[in-house]
């Protein structure tokens, strides 16, 4: 796929899973609009990839998790007279430990930031895109959509929406020239993994941002509907293969491994 004269709108940019997206695209010839909160850690992104790559990068500071921040993103491209071939949905943090002793409000803005900021800049951006016959929607939802993951409740139910969404419109779309991909990483080395202190035993999982990046980017243009890096993490989609009770005892193991029986709270801040 050419990407050049095309331009990606990535959200959660400023670091992590979302900073290697903009950075593939832009190697690849895409203008890019970089969205998330820290304007100086986007501005300082895009100037390099400008640099590096001669694409137009623009910034563009949003909270996604305030009212009405969909449109406002969608009307401040517009503005400056740019149109979104490819979406990239990245932006989202996940929450770690017993369910009750999480914040309500942090798991409000949880659910604000990874499910209905997604469905609403998708929203905004599709119908564009299926107007004109091309286009495309990449959105990271997480191998813990596959199955209930206990310590991380909302995070993975939240997945498990993004990748139902995800496959409900590549369904819908398929044939209008109008791609949408649900990539559904396993342990990533990014800021998420250490603040969750992820443990020695899941070192052999992990993939880099950019190795997930490149695998997202294979599926997408090949038109899958879901794609998992990594073999092992393919793996780890067992909650599609065992009795719901076996699936739910060995997802409270692992993941009780990782953040711990009474993981406090603070450790749920983490982005992708």
């Amino acid at each position: 796929m050419d990407y050049r004269g095309s331009t990606a709108l990535v959200t959660g940019a400023s670091g992590g899973i979302g900073a290697a997206f903009a950075e593939e695209l832009a190697a690849r010839g895409a203008d890019v609009v970089l969205v998330a909160r820290s304007a100086e850690t986007l501005a300082a992104l895009a100037a390099r990839l400008h640099t590096d790559h001669g694409v137009r990068a623009e910034v563009v500071a949003a909270d996604l998790t305030g009212p009405d921040a969909a449109d406002t993103v969608y009307e401040e491209v517009a503005r400056r007279g740019m149109r979104v071939d490819l979406l990239v949905n990245n932006a989202g943090f996940g929450s770690a430990g017993r369910f009750g002793e999480i914040p309500v409000g942090r798991s409000r803005t949880e659910i604000t930031l990874d499910v209905t900021a997604l469905v609403e800049l998708t929203r905004a951006f599709l119908p564009d895109m299926a107007a004109r016959g091309r286009g495309g929607v990449l959105n990271v939802a997480s191998i813990a959509g596959f199955q209930p993951t206990p310590y991380m409740a909302v995070y993975g139910a939240a997945k498990a929406f993004v990748l139902s969404f995800s496959r409900a419109l590549w369904a819908e779309y398929r044939g209008s020239g109008v791609r949408v991909t649900a990539v559904c990483p396993g342990p990533v080395r990014t800021g998420f993994a250490d603040r969750l202190g992820t443990p020695p035993p899941y070192a052999g999982q992990f993939r880099s941002a950019p190795q997930v990046v490149r695998t997202a980017l294979r599926a997408y243009e090949r038109g899958r509907h879901t794609v998992t890096p990594g073999i092992v993490n393919a793996a780890l989609g067992y909650g599609r293969l065992l009795p719901v009770r076996a699936t739910l005892g060995l997802a409270r193991y692992l993941t009780g491994r990782v953040v711990g029986d009474s993981a406090s709270p603070e450790l749920a801040a983490a982005p992708h």
